[in-house]
């Protein structure tokens, strides 16, 4: 459990300011706030490895290196390219 004492040192450490209305409250709040960690801290270490719902274990492909068509092939529909590359008009 946590004290009003100690409500009141956490703040000086961190430089705010309680008023003495809010104290029992904020009390009340770090009270359940530590509960619930404590709560967090007793459930057991031990957990099983997450498999997903549907029992998929990877759902991805492996990449396959596949052969391309030659460069001068692929810019013949440019008009030839330059220098090896798609011709770009500069925006303005």
């Amino acid at each position: 459990m946590i004290t009003k004492e100690e409500i009141l040192d956490i703040a000086t450490l961190s430089k705010l300011y309680v008023p003495a209305e809010k104290l029992e409250g904020l009390t009340a709040d770090m009270a359940d706030i530590l509960a619930f960690a404590d709560t967090i801290n007793a459930t057991g270490v031990q957990a099983e490895e997450y498999e997903g719902l549907d029992g998929l274990l990877n759902v991805f492909r492996e990449d396959v290196l596949q052969p391309s068509y030659p460069p001068e092939e692929i810019l013949q529909n440019a008009g030839g390219g330059e220098n090896g590359y798609f011709p770009v008009k500069k925006r303005k």
